[in-house]
């Protein structure tokens, strides 16, 4: 979505999952952002975050969204930051939680949005031939090919490794978050070592709202496109 298109009007942004890491640093971006003029959070459980230009909707069922339809015209973009660790899940429960409510939510935005800008957070190592012996990777494959067929103005496909959480973002995950504290002191030295190995909460979020804003040459985008954003 180019700047040009919409002109002097601010963004208007829905963000799925804005209470996980990744959601919350989407969710600060966007409110220190000057360009997003409304923020829509959709989730299971309340952000805990007070903001005149934020819009909580508590919402149960995330396979079926006619109840919230109203409530989710007129955006021009979608971050999407659900997500789940596939360790300890059956194929089965996975590809459910991780392509059947991505894929739920994605048809109907399109439906309702068709010039919306979809971000999809993924991962490093997502598999797009579908084929290979990691479950978690032909899962994740299948999301992002299947997101790229529905009839938005666009979609991009973010592919991060290891995220440094900034400015108070947590995993809802203990043991992750456990790591997290347990390495902090290193995460600084990483990101400046490892350019295309880390990022952060922080880059993420600047990167899927310029991607919105002005578009990117690339739909898939790895942990050196989303940095250099």
């Amino acid at each position: 979505m180019s700047r040009e298109r919409i002109g002097d009007v601010p963004m208007q942004i829905i963000i799925f999952g804005a209470t996980g890491m990744v959601g919350q640093g989407a969710l600060r971006e966007c409110l220190i952002d000057a360009g997003i003029d409304r923020v829509v959070a959709i989730g299971r459980s309340p952000t805990g975050v007070r903001n005149a230009r934020l819009t909580e909707i508590i919402h149960g069922d995330f396979t079926d969204y006619s109840v919230i339809e109203a409530q989710l015209t007129g955006f021009d973009a979608c971050f999407f930051c659900l997500g789940v660790s596939s360790i300890g899940m059956s194929e089965e429960r996975y590809r459910h939680v991780t392509y059947d409510l991505t894929l739920a939510a994605a048809a109907t935005l399109a439906r309702l949005n068709p010039q919306m800008t979809f971000v999809y957070v993924t991962g490093a190592g997502t598999d797009s031939t579908e084929q290979g012996s990691r479950m978690w990777a032909r899962i994740k494959g299948k999301t992002e090919n299947d997101l790229l067929k529905l009839p938005f103005r666009t979609a991009y496909m973010f592919r991060p490794g290891a995220i440094q959480p900034l400015h108070g973002a947590r995993s809802k995950t203990a043991w992750v978050q456990a790591v997290y504290a347990a390495t902090w002191p290193l995460w600084s030295v990483l990101r400046r070592l490892s350019p295309r190995l880390v990022t952060s909460t922080e880059q993420m979020g600047r990167a899927m709202i310029r991607v919105a804003r002005e578009g990117y040459p690339r739909k898939v985008l790895e942990m050196e496109d989303i940095n250099s954003l």
